[in-house]
């Protein structure tokens, strides 16, 4: 095996870690994000590949519209984006590298670039806006660790660049947009990043490893997941005078969510639906002539949630019949459910005991999946080529839950998962 000892210090990855945090970006709008990543990777000898290179325009999902990227790109520029990165993404965010370009992919690992909408805590006890690293966009931070996944593959990045010598096969780092809402990971896919390759690995920080010093070396049972928007257009009426006259689309939206949430569940493994927002009306005495709702189906396999979202899109369409409206479906996100693999997991519990931090007695072989992750698109299109795949969960103590204003993790996880990713690629590399 190749000797390693790693070369990047923690303080390196503590200062990209609050770089990254300090600039968030939410998902399909990460400009400066992708900019700045980029940089990086050019700075230490790779060529980091972008815009169509990176992902299949057409199977994008959920990407903001024209004007809310029109800003994000501006706002990205006023705070030092280079022109020449945000050209070349011609308005599609995240990107790939190869630390072996002239090799096929053997190796791909995943990590998230995106932000959430939350609104970052100002108390005092909150180490982000304590030590003054803090998002500087209202409404808009780094609350599920993605800051600290784009600091570990850059870490990596470092590493393997001077460890290419000794690579027989190709890694390929992907630095995924849109996570949130699963996103991005199908149109990274269907760019053909995956085709080939042998080992996919993804890691994230917290979520079922939830102190310091703890590993789960592979998640399993991710549900599979549609994310929709249902808008019904019906027909307004005064309320009182000619209510015959009108189509109300409030009750049409709420008959058909009464309808999914009342759907037979499948037998075959557990499924969900969610309606999570119902907006409809103008006013009192005004028939509602327009609905929307944003809505979720999830399934323990990816059959399983084609059967909740399937039912789903007939009732939407046999209410909006029966109540007079015309009806648009429009998928905003998805992705498959997966598990890693035994071989896998095996192979990173025993590398995990090469790096003195994680402790054996909190390394966990696996643990049930935290929802979905569309990371599951990227495991799922390796392993139907016969590769295998992971989902690691790097330990931390965390300030709060995933998704909290108060949301943070210790950054001394950063140094030691950049050590066994790194020893864990060139496990891989010499399989």
């Amino acid at each position: 095996m190749t000797t390693y000892h790693p070369l990047i210090s923690q303080e390196r990855l503590t200062a990209l870690r609050r770089l990254f945090h300090r600039h968030a970006e939410t998902g399909m709008a990460e400009f400066w994000t992708t900019a700045r990543i980029a940089d990086e990777l050019e700075g230490i000898g790779l060529s980091p590949q972008l815009g169509e290179a990176a992902s299949r325009r057409e199977a994008l999902m959920g990407v903001p519209d024209e004007e809310t990227l029109r800003k994000a790109r501006q706002r990205a520029e006023s705070e030092g984006a280079s022109l020449h990165w945000l050209e070349r993404m011609n308005g599609m965010t995240g990107l790939f590298v190869d630390i072996r370009p002239d090799l096929p992919a053997h190796t791909v690992l995943r990590f998230d670039i995106d932000a959430v909408d939350v609104e970052e805590s100002e108390s005092d006890s909150h180490l982000p806006y304590k030590e003054g690293f803090a998002s500087l966009h209202k409404g808009i931070c780094h609350a599920c660790g993605h800051d600290g996944h784009i600091a570990l593959g850059l870490g990596l990045a470092c590493e393997l660049a001077r460890l290419r010598g000794n690579l027989a096969h190709n890694v390929r780092l992907l630095f995924q947009p849109g996570e949130e809402g699963c996103r991005g990971a199908r149109a990274m896919a269907e760019a053909g990043l995956l085709k080939g390759a042998r080992h996919m690995v993804a890691a994230h920080i917290g979520m079922r490893a939830d102190c310091d010093h703890s590993l789960v070396c592979g998640a399993k049972g991710f549900l599979a997941t549609t994310k929709f928007d249902v808008t019904f257009t019906g027909r307004a009426a005064h309320a009182g005078a000619e209510p015959h006259k009108g189509a109300n689309s409030l009750l049409a939206a709420a008959s058909a969510a009464l309808n999914m949430h009342a759907l037979p569940r499948h037998g075959e493994g557990d499924s969900r639906v969610t309606v999570g927002t119902l907006t409809a009306g103008s006013g009192r005495n005004t028939i509602p002539a327009q609905a929307r709702m944003k809505c979720e189906t999830r399934g323990a396999a990816t059959a399983v949630n084609e059967y909740m979202f399937k039912h789903c899109r007939a009732i939407i369409e046999h209410t909006a019949a029966m109540y007079g409206q015309k009806c648009e479906i429009t998928v905003m996100g998805g992705s498959d459910g997966a598990d890693s693999d035994d071989a896998l997991i095996r192979l990173i519990r025993k590398t995990a005991g090469t790096v003195p931090w994680f402790r054996p007695e909190l390394v966990r072989d696996s643990a049930p999946g935290f929802g979905s992750d569309d990371a599951c698109v990227h495991m799922a299109a390796v392993q139907h080529e016969g590769g295998n795949a992971a989902y690691l969960m790097l330990g931390s103590d965390l300030a709060a839950g995933h998704h909290s204003p108060d949301f943070d993790f210790h950054e001394s996880v950063l140094l030691p998962s950049v050590e066994l990713l790194t020893r864990l690629v060139l496990a891989l590399d010499e399989r």
